[in-house]
C-alpha cells in the first residue's frame, strides 16, 4: 500500500486522482498520476479506468491523460461559483478598465481562495492567481477579507496551523494573522503589501450574498509603489455593491418562479433564456 493511502475511501482515491492535474502539470501518465496522488501503480491503473469510462479523465493518443470535459460540465452548473461569475463579470470588467493590471474574483474553498474569475492585461504587475488555482487564505488580500469574515473555527484553524511564507511580509504567526483579521473586520477591506511577491500588492474588499453574508471576495493586484490604497478601494467597493444587489436580484423569489434556475445563473437576452428554459421543461 503507498504512503498514505490506508484507509481511503474509494471516492477520496478518486479524488486524489483528480487533484494530481493543476495548470502546470494537465498532461500525465499513468506513472505521474500514481506518484502524485500517492497511490500503488495497480489501483491507480483501475481508478483512472473508471474515471475515463464516466468522462472524467481522457487519454490522449500518446498515453498521457488529462481531466475530462465532463467536470467542466458539473461545474457549470454550481450557482456557488459559475452562477457568481457570471453576474460579477460586467463589474468586474468595469474594474479592469480603471485599473488595468488584475482584477479577480475568489470564494472560500477549505483554507484556501479558489479563484473562479480574472482579467489581467500583459505588462501588469506579478500575479499568482490562476483561474481555477488556490491560494492559501492567509497570503491574500481576498482571503483575508473571506477569513476574516469566516467562522471561529475556521480562524482557528488557519491561525494555528502551518502559515505557509512566500516574502518576509507574509503573516507568519498566529498573532500577526489575527491582529491582520481584526484590521480588515474594522476597515472592511485588506491591503497586503509585499505578501506574495514584493512588488506586487493585493487590495480586496468582501462580496455580500443574498442571505447577508458574505459570499466571495473581489480584488485588484497593482504595484507596490505606495500609491493609496483608497481609490482602489472605493472602486471595489461600488462594484462589489453592483455584484450584491444583482445577486439579490438573481435570488429572490418572488422575482419569478423559476429565479432558482437557469436566469440566476447565466446572463443572455430575455428570449434566449425563455428558449433554453423552455428545452428543459
Amino acid at each position: 500500500m503507498a504512503r498514505g493511502s490506508a484507509g481511503l475511501s474509494v471516492l477520496s482515491r478518486h479524488l486524489r486522482i483528480l487533484e494530481s492535474f493543476d495548470a502546470w502539470h494537465p498532461f500525465l501518465t499513468l506513472s505521474e498520476i500514481a506518484q502524485a496522488a500517492d497511490l500503488p501503480r495497480s489501483s491507480t491503473h483501475r481508478l483512472v479506468a473508471e474515471l475515463e469510462k464516466e468522462g472524467l479523465l481522457e487519454r490522449l493518443p500518446d498515453r498521457t491523460y488529462r481531466l475530462g470535459v465532463r467536470l467542466w460540465e458539473f461545474a457549470s452548473r454550481t450557482p456557488g461559483a459559475v452562477g457568481l461569475r457570471e453576474i460579477a463579470r460586467p463589474w468586474l470588467g468595469a474594474v479592469h478598465e480603471r485599473v488595468r493590471q488584475h482584477t479577480q474574483l475568489g470564494v472560500l474553498s477549505g483554507t484556501d481562495v479558489l479563484y473562479i474569475e480574472r482579467m489581467s492585461t500583459r505588462d501588469a504587475v506579478v500575479n499568482a492567481t490562476l483561474i481555477g488555482g488556490r491560494i492559501p487564505v492567509h497570503a491574500s488580500s481576498i482571503g483575508l477579507v473571506l477569513l476574516a469574515n469566516a467562522d471561529p473555527g475556521l480562524i482557528d484553524q488557519v491561525a494555528e496551523g502551518q502559515l505557509k511564507v512566500y516574502t518576509e511580509r507574509t503573516p507568519h504567526t498566529a498573532t500577526e494573522l489575527r491582529a491582520i483579521l481584526r484590521r480588515v473586520r474594522g476597515d472592511g477591506h485588506a491591503v497586503t503589501d509585499g505578501y506574495i511577491h514584493l512588488a506586487s500588492r493585493g487590495i480586496a474588499v468582501p462580496v455580500m450574498g443574498p442571505d447577508g453574508t458574505v459570499y466571495a471576495g473581489m480584488g485588484v493586484v497593482v504595484p507596490s509603489d505606495g500609491t493609496p490604497a483608497a481609490p482602489y478601494v472605493q472602486l471595489l467597493r461600488r462594484a462589489a455593491a453592483g455584484v450584491a444587489r444583482d445577486l439579490a436580484m438573481a435570488y429572490r423569489p418572488d422575482v419569478d418562479e423559476r429565479a432558482h434556475g437557469i436566469r440566476s445563473l447565466v446572463t443572455g437576452s430575455r428570449a434566449s433564456l425563455e428558449y433554453l428554459e423552455s428545452l428543459g421543461s
